[in-house]
């Protein structure tokens, strides 16, 4: 049946479109008329360019990124061209141009609309996060261009920072209504901020939940008191680590899901891991395949992998990083070895290793670039001490291209770098190129000098403040052209040597000192340091000041072990002396000058300066001390570390092992005898707390000898900043017997400017003393620059 309406509407529309149809055929025709357009104009000459439209683009900007010049013949073509180089300036939303005649000559108009500023951004009321913090995360400001993708790009990072912090049920949208007038509002609407409970593990026969708790990062709390938000992209990151944890294990079909519970109110999550551990398989065999340089065996035998062990991804990377090592550091710069693991019927695994091994290369020259403060000679004597010399097998494992070789950190760490590389390159000349690469050294300088001020704080040395300023590029030949340029970037520097002058003031010790080291004496491996220091330390029954005079001459030799030699001379102040002093410190009223000459020798082989995790360091040193009082002191220290356990997510609980002993040849005055307690000594005791005693009040005169030691493992409770400690030490004097504690603590390692500086809180039981002993349960030492 037909409807009528709807007919007769039909047929308004079609008159009204058929209406506008023919007006705006009538306005284009009427347009062509009245312009001849662009073609008319082709070849006139160009007698002025202006630009409109554009307020905060200035002209200049424009005019040097056109190709049309006053003066030339226009060209449609090259005026087109030049709208889409104008459209491509920061700032344009859309450009054209247009013509007026000018005589016989033209006026060429660029068009331009610039793209909104943004004059506000507002969000809605009730959120948690301030306004500030909100436009920090958006990455765009007052000022800058606002168009619809900026709007959207910034509701994306407001959404991905509401997911970082805990807000999985956020929803943002943005107003762009105001986008003319440079204004845009988002609407946030939170939801509840969601804590995880709960985490749970199922099916998980084969491993611990205490073991897998320690490999994800999604847990009720953190550092066992914040409290930890639920994040979707922290949780898929959960579900790699424990995949990568059972992997280890030898389960190497293990599948890892998860479900999260949530609360009625939404305000609380479970994390549930579901694991399907599938089957463990064993090593059946391990095979090697291209290796001709080493055998079998050669490279097996350092293998984490053995026959008959349960087979793992990752131990077979490491073998294959060992066997890249071996080969690397032999000259096979090319060497290549992939992996393969091939499933048997007996549910084993048969472990191959294709090598190819490549040319072996001699080093070729070694050139150096990017040291425009650093002299060549302080980054090539480094090269020389390690080995790493034209001639030498190419060590590609120490100089790996990448900055994480041994040689590019230690030179990186030595002349304080931002960076290192040393890279393989052909050498020009082609009866070198099978065997020789030359090594080329990149380096980008780094920060090596400053001037800090900051405060430290321990129970031993009370609170101490710090002026420091410290140039480790130092170089004594380098004076400024004028006075005017001495604190200049470029004055006193460029040598390697180390210039400090520190000021130390404390309410119970300070020290005021300069100091001097030249690590490469006479372009030798020799360091020689020289020092002037004053010190004064307020003790129980009298004020201990020193000055102090050091020249010292250590000898670096292969295999991290060295000599040493140095000179002391001193003068040692015992003044304001209480009324009860005992006889000991009144016998060196006064000064006390001191000459002594201290020859020495030890070895380190520690993975690492700070927090080492294997390895040893000893050292044995005698000196002959003359002057006010003639003696003779021997002393020796051996620590050892090593690495107790290894979890899941690798972090590595170390133990320290320390012994100590010393003895005094002679008749020493009190001031250079040995004392115990306080941090770095016997904990749970205080500063001089374990010595011989005298006078009215007990006081401490110090020890002739003295023997002690002490154990520590160092937990870690995240993977490198926070650690926990278990430590018993010990120690025996010339009176009293053993005394002995046990404690706990934490560490807190705070990065610096030249590397990190670790902060201990220690709580310790003298459960065995003498009874003069001082005790003090608990100390803690609190500093750094700022």
């Amino acid at each position: 049946m037909l409807n009528l309406s709807s007919c007769s509407k039909n047929r308004k529309l079609l008159q009204t479109l058929f209406i506008a149809l023919i007006l705006s055929f009538i306005f284009y025709v009427s347009a062509q008329a009245a312009d001849p357009g662009s073609a008319a104009y082709e070849g006139k000459v160009i007698d002025t360019i202006e630009t409109v439209g554009n307020i905060n683009i200035k002209n200049h900007e424009i005019y040097s990124t056109i190709r049309s010049k006053v003066g030339r013949l226009f060209s449609d073509a090259q005026a087109q061209e030049d709208v889409k180089r104008i459209a491509t300036i920061n700032g344009v939303e859309l450009a054209y141009y247009s013509i007026e005649p000018v005589g016989d000559k033209i006026k060429l108009i660029f068009v331009i609309k610039e793209k909104t500023l943004i004059r506000d951004v507002t969000f809605s009321a009730k959120r948690k996060y301030g306004k500030d913090k909100l436009l920090e995360k958006l990455e765009f400001k007052k000022g800058d261009y606002l168009d619809k993708l900026t709007a959207q790009n910034g509701a994306e990072r407001l959404l991905k920072f509401y997911h970082t912090t805990g807000y999985p049920y956020v929803k943002i949208d943005y107003d762009i209504s105001g986008i003319e007038k440079g204004i845009l509002h988002y609407t946030i609407d939170e939801g509840p901020r969601v804590k995880i409970s709960k985490v749970v593990f199922e099916e998980n026969d084969s491993i611990k939940d205490k073991e897998l708790k320690k490999v994800i990062k999604s847990k009720p709390r953190q550092y066992f008191f914040m409290q930890n938000y639920y994040q979707e992209k922290v949780i898929q990151d959960d579900l790699v680590q424990l995949q990568k944890a059972y992997d280890k294990r030898g389960y190497l079909d293990t599948k890892v899901s998860h479900r999260v519970d949530f609360s009625k109110n939404r305000k609380k999550a479970n994390l549930v891991y579901v694991i399907e551990e599938g089957k463990r398989y064993a090593i059946k065999k391990i095979d090697f395949v291209g290796n001709e340089f080493y055998s079998d065996a050669n490279l097996a035998d350092t293998f984490r992998l053995k026959e008959g062990d349960f087979y793992s991804n990752e131990e077979a990377d490491e073998c294959k990083d060992e066997i890249l090592e071996r080969y690397r550091r032999a000259g096979f710069v090319d060497v290549e070895v992939k992996t393969h693991r091939q499933f048997t019927a007996d549910d084993q695994v048969i472990a191959r290793f294709d090598i190819n091994e490549g040319l072996r290369y001699q080093i070729g020259q070694v050139n150096i670039s990017g040291n425009s403060a650093t002299q060549d000679k302080v980054i090539r004597r480094v090269l020389d001490e390690t080995g790493f010399t034209p001639g030498q097998w190419y060590n590609a494992h120490n100089a790996k291209g990448d900055g994480e070789g041994d040689l590019e950190k230690g030179l990186k760490a030595t002349i304080y770098a931002e960076t290192v590389t040393i890279t393989p390159i052909m050498p020009i000349e082609e009866e070198k190129q099978d065997t020789q690469k030359d090594a080329e050294v990149r380096i980008t300088e780094g920060k090596t000098g400053m001037i800090m001020f900051g405060a430290g704080i321990s129970s031993a040395d009370g609170l101490i403040g710090q002026a420091v300023y410290e140039q480790r590029n130092f170089d004594f030949k380098k004076w400024p052209k004028s006075w005017r340029k001495i604190f200049s970037e470029d004055a006193f520097k460029g040598a390697g040597q180390t210039f400090r002058v520190a000021a130390e003031p404390g309410t119970e010790v300070s020290s005021y000192s300069i100091s001097f080291t030249e690590p490469y004496f006479r372009d030798k491996p020799v360091s020689m340091t020289t020092s002037a220091s004053s010190w004064q330390r307020y003790r129980t029954s009298f004020d201990e000041e020193r000055l102090s005079g050091h020249l010292g001459f250590t000898k670096r030799l292969k295999e991290g072990k060295y000599r040493s030699i140095s000179f002391r001379l001193q003068n040692v102040g015992v003044e304001n002396l209480a009324s009860d002093a005992p006889k000991e410190v009144v016998d060196v009223k006064g000064d006390n000058l001191l000459a002594g000459v201290s020859i020495g020798f030890g070895r380190n082989t520690t993975d690492k300066l700070i927090n080492p995790t294997k390895g040893k360091r000893y050292g044995l040193s005698y000196e002959q001390v003359a002057g006010d009082h003639t003696f003779g002191v021997i002393d020796g220290s051996c620590k050892w570390y090593k690495v107790v356990k290894e979890d899941l997510a690798r972090k590595k609980t170390v133990l320290e092992t320390r012994v100590h002993a010393g003895a005094i040849i002679g008749d020493a005055p009190l001031f250079e005898k040995y004392y115990a307690g306080g941090l770095g000594s016997i904990r749970g005791f205080s500063y001089y707390g374990i010595s011989p005693r005298s006078g009215p009040d007990d006081d401490p005169v110090g020890s002739d000898w003295i023997a002690d030691a002490s154990a520590e493992l160092n937990i870690p409770l995240t993977e490198k900043s926070l650690a926990g400690l278990l430590f018993v030490d010990g120690c025996i004097i010339d009176t009293g017997g053993l005394r002995s504690s046990i404690g706990v603590g934490i560490q807190i390692m705070i990065p610096q400017l030249f590397g990190e500086v670790p902060m201990r809180f220690e709580l310790a039981y003298p459960w065995m003393k003498h009874g003069d002993d001082d005790t003090e349960m608990f100390s803690f030492s609190v500093g750094g620059m700022f």
